[in-house]
């Protein structure tokens, strides 16, 4: 199964030196931007920008464009929900089922919105930046917050852990439903409900693997003493510097452009 999100791919680029904080508020942002426009050239600008970033940060752009096929289905469906429900005119009609012309703009524009969305956060945390020091990150933006109780280390660890095991599961699935495909299941014929029953049979083994796996990591962190964040150190403290200034920069700059584009052209 070809499946990259929450694979990190490793490179020696300058987007993958930057320092995870930077990268997490930067996608932030830019998941942000991207609900402040819907024009046609803004969406081209940022397009051109983002396939910069895929140039700076040496990342095929077919693993790149990968990371679309499980939201793929999400976009159609959304794109013809919108076809059939957005207001007149009408570009074509059959029957009771009426076809917009606004709904096929706005659904068009949801999809690419989507599309553009996933492959921000997979370019600049999951296939530049290592699970490890997504969660040291996300526990450094987070500790402010340690004072008042909330538990920074622990919420960055089960994010990090969760990242990790995405793509284990999704092979342990792959590897579920073929052996299951050799011993007469079928997967692809029959009605929707059919079909739906047939996962069962993917589901179940699956839900018992990964109470397995969960078991054994929680077993192996507890042989290695693992008791929490309180008094831990760290190999590489994080450090930002003038590179990781200048990329906040960048971001800034190429969000600005990309509304001013959006307002004027």
């Amino acid at each position: 199964m070809n499946f990259t999100i929450g694979n990190y791919y490793p490179a020696a680029s300058p987007l993958h030196r930057v320092d995870p904080r930077a990268k997490i508020l930067g996608s932030l942002a830019l998941m942000v931007t991207l609900f402040l426009f819907s024009r046609p050239p803004a969406m081209l600008a940022y397009t051109l920008f983002l396939l910069v970033l895929v140039r700076v940060a040496r990342i095929p752009l077919r693993l790149l464009l990968g990371t679309l096929r499980p939201v793929l289905t999400l976009a159609l469906i959304a794109l013809i929900a919108n076809i059939l429900t957005g207001p007149a005119p009408w570009f074509w009609q059959w029957g009771i089922l009426r076809f917009s012309q606004p709904g096929m703009v706005t659904g068009l524009t949801m999809a690419l919105r989507l599309c553009l969305l996933i492959l921000t956060t997979q370019l600049l945390l999951t296939l530049t930046t290592t699970p490890i020091l997504i969660a040291d990150g996300l526990e450094a933006l987070f500790a402010p917050f340690a004072r008042f109780g909330f538990p920074a280390h622990e919420l960055a660890m089960m994010m990090s852990i969760a990242l990790r095991f995405v793509p284990t599961l999704a092979e342990e699935a792959d590897k579920i439903m073929k052996a299951q495909s050799s011993r007469g299941a079928d997967y692809d014929t029959g009605g929707v409900l059919a079909r739906a029953r047939g996962l069962i049979s993917v589901l179940v083994p699956l839900f018992v693997s990964a109470l397995k796996r969960a078991d054994e990591l929680a077993t192996a962190m507890e042989a290695r003493c693992y008791r929490g964040g309180e008094g831990r150190t760290k190999l590489r403290p994080l450090v930002f510097g003038r590179s990781d200034a200048l990329f906040c920069l960048l971001l800034a700059l190429a969000m600005a452009l990309v509304l001013a584009i959006e307002h004027l052209v």
